[in-house]
């Protein structure tokens, strides 16, 4: 099964609206692919997301969707990184999980994680690129 690290961006978008992002989450749904978390990851979901979401999109069901996210996801611990490898550092959390879950792709809207490309071979893409990606790799 492919398993996946979903920025928080992507995690909003998905709970939030109804998009590629939330087509993306919607293939964990099917068991297509698999969602990684670290315990950070998960931190930081449950901090943003419905603070995000309270005002940007109230009628989301945002406790529901991250107590979902927190029984199904695929839960690791971050690999170390050595050296920063983000302009943001709070970026490397998403990359270190993907590498120690070896995740196939970094789901992100986030430029900072988009400009790294391939970090430890790992593409990082855009929900709608993530979706071609799994046509051709499903």
């Amino acid at each position: 099964m492919t398993v996946i690290v979903f920025d928080t961006g992507v995690l909003i978008s998905a709970i939030g609206w109804r998009g590629p992002a939330h087509r993306s989450l919607a293939l964990v749904a099917q068991r297509r692919c698999r969602l990684a978390v670290t315990a950070d990851i998960l931190s930081e979901y449950e901090t943003r997301v419905p603070s995000v979401l309270a005002t940007e999109a109230p009628r989301a069901n945002a406790s529901g969707a991250l107590a979902w996210v927190r029984a199904k996801a695929m839960w690791v611990e971050p690999a170390p990184l050595g050296k920063r490898r983000s302009r943001d550092p709070k970026d490397e959390r998403f990359i270190a999980a993907a590498l120690a879950a070896k995740a196939k792709v970094i789901v992100s809207y986030d430029e900072d994680l988009l400009a790294l490309e391939k970090p430890f071979g790992i593409p990082v893409m855009r929900p709608a690129a993530f979706l071609a990606w799994m046509e051709d790799h499903a």
